[in-house]
């Protein structure tokens, strides 16, 4: 058997609909990869968010190991949040485990490997890079190497929550062609043993196209201009994946996943407007209108609770002795919350509809939880509906994120493809074993986490 090299292609937000089942016809070179080898949903970590999510994949860790909840996270002593970075990630990756048995490896645009760490090979910084003078590989020279031969580097798409949809095509176009390219110079020029890459492109155009794209979505219009691109989209992405497998050969293993699904979002619950209705959380004046919760002014000596939104919603309780202006005592805090989630599962609509939603505490979800974890996870309607965290609004349920124009949210479910020699691994199931996967194609032992 030849010494064994690998390609870990990742799509950030693609999902299994699409992949196996609704584009199939028009991405030749995934099908075969299907055909040719072994593929299947792969379940996300929880929360199904892109920041926990690759890192649980790449590390076999759960959130609350690693300590990370979502983009932003709680700082210590505060009430504020602040966005995650590589320094945040305190454990081994599968790149670290791979260099230390004598593999080559280059990790390319994969999320929170910004700043560029030193590794035994070549790091492409992701997409939550700073910009600015701030650095994006290892080794640092690889910088201008790659600027001479691909222009700027792309880190993300800019403003991809806008209505400007032609631009933002374009623009995803683009970053992806030029990722791409990278990757197959890298694979080309630098020999690594084992390649990653996450593409993010994917997600932006499903953010930005998917009420337009998805039939099912209750905004959608039968036949407007970007009905079909989604198969356009798929097409011309599935080129890119076929000219990075041309050039790695049939002794390449060959690995496609992604992190998580993508499904219509219906609209948003404003969880902080909500706490505020019940009173939990206190404003001292009124907002004039929808402003975020991080501009309002908070009456700290009054409120008992507060929520982080986003893709799903995060609860936190402002207790004596661990937030700044705390006011609840362990008693109050048992009995609150109780009621609280009791409240929240009992959730209607405007219409007196109930909507099925699920609370989960960390230290029900995880392992360990490390950190600063919420106190209280919340999924509304199984992520069809966003948590709003402005406050100001006159409604509880809204059609449109607060945070710009999109037409999805996340789902449960990614993809898992892999295709090229047989080493006998097994098929993973769930994000946190793909680590182990790539591990085991390499005939290294599962490291003891």
């Amino acid at each position: 058997m030849t010494e064994p090299r690998m390609i870990v292609i990742g799509l950030d937000c693609a999902p299994p609909e699409l992949v196996f089942d609704r584009y199939r016809d028009a991405i030749p070179n995934l099908s075969g990869l299907m055909e040719r080898g072994r593929y299947g949903p792969l379940r996300s970590s929880e929360p199904p968010i892109t920041v926990p999510a690759w890192t649980c994949m790449v590390s076999g860790r759960d959130p609350g190991e690693l300590g990370l909840y979502g983009f932003r996270n709680r700082v210590e002593g505060s009430t504020e949040l602040r966005l995650a970075t590589a320094k945040d990630v305190r454990v081994k990756r599968v790149w670290d485990w791979l260099g230390e048995h004598g593999y080559r490896v280059a990790p390319l645009f994969v999320p929170l490997t910004s700043p560029p760490a030193p590794v035994r090979g070549q790091m492409v910084s992701g997409f939550m890079h700073p910009g600015g003078e701030a650095s994006w590989c290892f080794p640092e020279a690889l910088e201008q190497e790659l600027e001479e031969r691909f222009g700027r580097y792309i880190a993300d798409v800019e403003d991809f929550r806008s209505d400007d949809l032609e631009r933002i095509y374009r623009d995803i176009v683009q970053m992806t062609e030029q990722h791409f390219a990278i990757a197959r110079w890298i694979w080309e020029a630098k020999s690594p043993d084992f390649m990653m890459m996450v593409e993010i492109g994917v997600d932006r155009f499903h953010h930005a196209f998917w009420r337009h794209i998805d039939p099912e979505h209750p905004r959608h219009e039968p036949g407007n201009r970007y009905a079909t691109l989604g198969r356009e989209f798929y097409a011309g992405l599935d080129r890119q994946i076929g000219q990075l497998c041309a050039l790695a050969g049939p002794e390449t293993t060959i690995m496609v996943v992604s992190d998580h699904g993508a499904r219509a979002m219906h609209g948003g619950f404003c969880i902080n407007e909500w706490l505020i209705r019940r009173g939990y959380l206190k404003l001292i004046d009124d907002p004039p209108g929808p402003i975020p919760l991080r501009e309002a002014r908070i009456d700290w000596s009054r409120t008992k609770a507060w929520a982080e939104g986003g893709y799903y919603g995060r609860l936190f309780f402002n207790v004596a002795g661990r937030e700044p202006s705390g006011i609840l005592k362990p008693a109050e805090l048992r009995t609150l919350r109780q009621q609280l989630v009791q409240e929240i599962e009992e959730l209607r609509d405007e219409d007196g509809v109930a909507v099925p939603t699920r609370v989960r505490d960390p230290y029900d979800a995880y392992r360990q939880v490390r950190g600063f974890p919420p106190d209280l996870m919340l999924y509304f309607d199984d992520l069809r509906l966003r948590a709003i965290g402005s406050v100001g609004g006159e409604r509880l349920f809204v059609e449109d994120n607060d945070t710009g124009p999109d037409g999805c949210n996340h789902a449960w479910d990614g993809i898992y493809i892999e295709a090229g020699p047989d080493r006998g691994t097994s098929q993973p199931r769930a994000l946190e074993e793909i680590n182990r996967t790539i591990l085991e194609s390499f005939d290294i032992p599962t490291p003891t986490l």
